[in-house]
């Protein structure tokens, strides 16, 4: 006998797409609850930089994985999945669909494919890698690993440090971990996945972006990052990084002039979208893409999906 798997629907699209519109009007239609998979609505105090859905809108529809932590906690890949999870097995426990919405990469694909394995690092391993130059971490790497790195990107040494934590900690080479890491099964392999990826045309997305670097700045951006500069923004330099905050940061620290702060969060956030669109093609499985304007709440993921 066959066994259905549960739905788990996923919408994902480009910044300033539209995601948030269309993600409430399927769940508030559909009595879903929605997931967030965008990396920075984890942080609290981060809302008008990150569109972050507003009060009103998660009264309208429940939200989780929003407002999750601060500026000082650790958040990765690891700890969505199990948050994730958890949010899922609520959420459908209760009778309701389920709406992932969000475009972060990594955090996005954990859906799909396994994006992480077991292995532990510890802060003492992680310390005494970072102590190492690059050319001294590879050679380490080298030494741990005599039958070879395979595929590894050894000119990254992101990657050579990495990979490097994770022969230490374990006691295994390279080969060995990626050999398990092969047959893992993803954390979400009992649902069953629709992933739809909402689109809109080129002039329309430009002009959405001018409309919305423009809304952030006159509802206070600026203010917003003066105080979480003060709160210790930069010590996480991943949040202090983002779109919208790197620009207004250096508008405040005196290297970005006033009159080009917004182009400049214009211009990067569509530097960005065109790493997404790649992303989306080569990362992402065979998926229905929809236009923004022919969109309906009521068929969003009804259609038969394609490449």
């Amino acid at each position: 006998m066959t066994v259905m798997k549960p739905a788990l629907h996923v919408l994902t699209g480009c910044t300033a797409v539209g995601k948030t519109e269309w993600a409430l009007r399927w769940a508030a239609t559909n009595e879903a609850e929605i997931v967030s998979c965008d990396s920075l609505l984890f942080y609290r105090g981060m809302d008008l930089g990150t569109a972050k859905p507003t009060p009103a809108e998660r009264m309208r529809v429940r939200h989780h994985l929003v407002d999750i932590c601060g500026f000082n906690e650790r958040m990765d890949v690891t700890r969505y999945i199990a948050e994730a999870l958890k949010a899922v097995a609520d959420i459908q426990a209760r009778g309701r669909r389920v709406l992932v919405v969000g475009g972060s990469g990594f955090y996005l694909k954990s859906f799909f494919a396994p994006v992480a394995d077991d292995v532990t690092v510890s802060p003492e391993v992680r310390t005494e890698v970072t102590a190492l130059s690059p050319a001294d971490a590879l050679r380490r790497l080298h030494s741990l690993n005599p039958g070879g790195l395979g595929s590894l990107d050894l000119a990254n040494p992101r990657r050579v440090a990495r990979a490097l934590e994770r022969c230490l900690s374990s006691g295994r080479p390279v080969a060995e971990l990626a050999a398990d890491f092969a047959r893992r099964r993803g954390p979400f392999s009992e649902w069953e996945i629709q992933l739809v990826r909402i689109d809109q045309p080129p002039a329309v997305l430009n002009e959405r972006i001018e409309s919305r670097v423009s809304a952030m700045l006159s509802a206070g951006l600026i203010d917003e990052v003066r105080g979480l500069l003060a709160a210790g923004l930069k010590d996480n330099p991943s949040a202090a990084r983002a779109i919208g905050y790197r620009e207004v940061i250096s508008f405040l620290e005196g290297t970005l002039p006033g009159q080009k702060l917004a182009a400049e969060i214009a211009k990067n956030t569509r530097a960005l979208v065109k790493k997404q669109r790649t992303w989306f093609r080569t990362q992402l499985p065979a998926h229905r893409v929809v236009m923004a304007a022919e969109a309906g709440a009521e068929g969003l993921f009804s259609a038969r999906e394609g490449p």
